[in-house]
């Protein structure tokens, strides 16, 4: 038996570790269902100028971002893209969310949307904070 020396893994090595990993889960929880989803605002043109992406699994939904383009930004699409998002996690049996974001990002965008901090990591990255939100619909 040796450890190896950290590196970037092979993708071969990296999903044998995974499969493990989730093995032991549902060894405990029961299958795990993961569903990625995502809705998108697109211009005219058909060009994604933001959007929303996010996995269900364990009956959450984690919000995994959430980007506006700048010349959009501030004219309700974050706000309709969350909602709409909220709205299919309940068609999903899904009512509790969870996301991070960092004081530079969205913090006040989200708890407007009624998240709650439930905790923070300083210096995530080097010199802001890293907040970590839930939401029950």
């Amino acid at each position: 038996m040796k450890i190896t020396q950290p590196c970037s893994p092979l993708d071969a090595d990296f999903n044998i570790l995974k499969k493990g990993l989730t093995q032991f889960n549902e060894s405990v929880t029961g299958d795990v269902i993961r569903k990625k989803v995502s809705s998108f605002v697109k211009n005219d043109a058909g060009e994604i100028v933001g959007g929303i992406l996010g996995e269900i699994n364990w009956n959450w939904l984690h919000i995994q971002g959430l980007w506006i383009d700048k010349s959009i930004r501030g004219k309700g699409w974050g706000s309709r893209l969350l909602i709409q998002l909220e709205n299919y996690a309940v068609t999903m049996d899904t009512t509790n969310i969870r996301l991070e974001t960092t004081s530079f990002q969205a913090l006040e965008f989200y708890t407007k949307s009624g998240y709650c901090v439930f905790g923070e990591l300083p210096n995530m990255p080097q010199g802001h904070t890293s907040y970590f939100l839930k939401k029950q619909l």
